[in-house]
């Protein structure tokens, strides 16, 4: 069985899109040496894997599925103004202190944000139109809520670690690769969630 790895990186070339059919890769996809001068911005020869990143995206549109069905149950809306305001605050603040820029730091996760809210609205209309798909119980909102603000910590950690770089003007991707099931990363993402990582990996590249 062959299932699709996400992977990303920073690099010299752009990273395409293999598409299904494809011939199968181990996950996770090789490095590529970045080329060119290695003065300007303090570059280094390798390339700079946005793995740990884009594991955090992928892990914060898999919990999307869990609010899905918590909101399913409690019948609270996908829209959350107050809540979303409060994120953008709260890592705007974060990103001054820890030394990036606010502003492409709240893009970022006004793009988590609606890449959630793809997935509750896609399985919200899937459920809605056939009930026997829908799930038997949902989480608590609290409880995801708090797995939530764990992510968020996680992903302002890779932005440090990756926000030189992802500045730079070198290419950067999230590439998505058809693998055998012997990877260690791996994520089957379907045509809704695969809409999402494209809206959750749509800044991340600055």
């Amino acid at each position: 069985m062959l299932r699709r790895v996400i992977s990303g990186v920073i690099v010299a070339g752009v990273v395409g899109l293999t598409q299904a059919g494809a011939p199968a890769f181990a996950a996770p996809a090789a490095t590529v040496p970045v080329q060119g001068s290695t003065q300007a911005a303090g570059l280094h020869k390798t390339p700079v894997r946005l793995d740990g990143l884009t594991e955090l995206v992928i892990r914060r549109i898999e919990v999307g599925d869990e609010v899905a069905a918590s909101k399913y149950f409690s019948g609270k809306p996908v829209e959350d103004p107050v809540r979303e305001q409060q994120i953008i605050d709260s890592v705007r603040e974060s990103a001054v202190q820890l030394g990036i820029d606010p502003d492409s730091t709240a893009d970022f996760f006004r793009a988590q944000i609606e890449a959630s809210k793809v997935v509750q609205r896609g399985l919200l209309a899937k459920w809605a139109a056939d009930p026997s798909s829908a799930p038997t119980s949902g989480p608590d909102l609290d409880a995801v809520r708090q797995e939530l603000d764990e992510l968020t910590t996680g992903l302002l950690t890779e932005l440090v670690r990756v926000d030189h770089f992802r500045h730079t003007g070198l290419a950067c991707d999230i590439s998505l690769l058809v693998a055998t099931t012997t990877g260690s990363i791996e994520h089957h993402f379907d045509h809704l969630h695969s809409q999402a990582l494209a809206v959750g990996t749509a800044t991340v590249c600055g």
